[in-house]
């Protein structure tokens, strides 16, 4: 086999036009857009899909299984579009009470903001 070739028959019209589905909900923009997190090939995120890896693909997001295992948003929140936005502001604001404060203090000054110590007078 070639390389970039299919290992099989390309999925059907309305295979992929579900899967797109499936992937825009999950809050992505396309394939392209979903190439990262939902570990595609670069055929994959041109949209060229065998049938069974599309069918593996629709099994995984139909079920859950695709996506940050930490994602704390029931299922059926799972198809809004500012739900995946959500679950990663969440994940920076818990990454965020890990870091020392003298560190945020020097980035939130560095960004141009003025920063006191909240038991200074006003």
């Amino acid at each position: 086999m070639a390389f970039g070739q299919q290992s099989g028959p390309p999925a059907s019209s309305k295979q992929l036009s579900y899967l797109l589905s499936l992937i825009k909900a999950a809050g992505h923009e396309g394939f392209r857009d979903a190439r990262g997190p939902l570990a595609l090939t670069q055929r994959q995120a041109a949209g060229k899909f065998t049938i069974g890896e599309a069918s593996a693909l629709i099994d995984q997001l139909v079920n859950g299984e695709v996506g940050d295992p930490d994602a704390s948003s029931p299922p059926a929140l799972a198809g809004r579009p500012d739900a995946a936005a959500e679950r990663h502001e969440d994940r920076q604001a818990t990454m965020l009470r890990g870091v020392p404060a003298h560190l945020l203090v020097s980035e939130l000054e560095r960004r141009g903001y003025h920063v006191r110590d909240p038991d200074e007078p006003c």
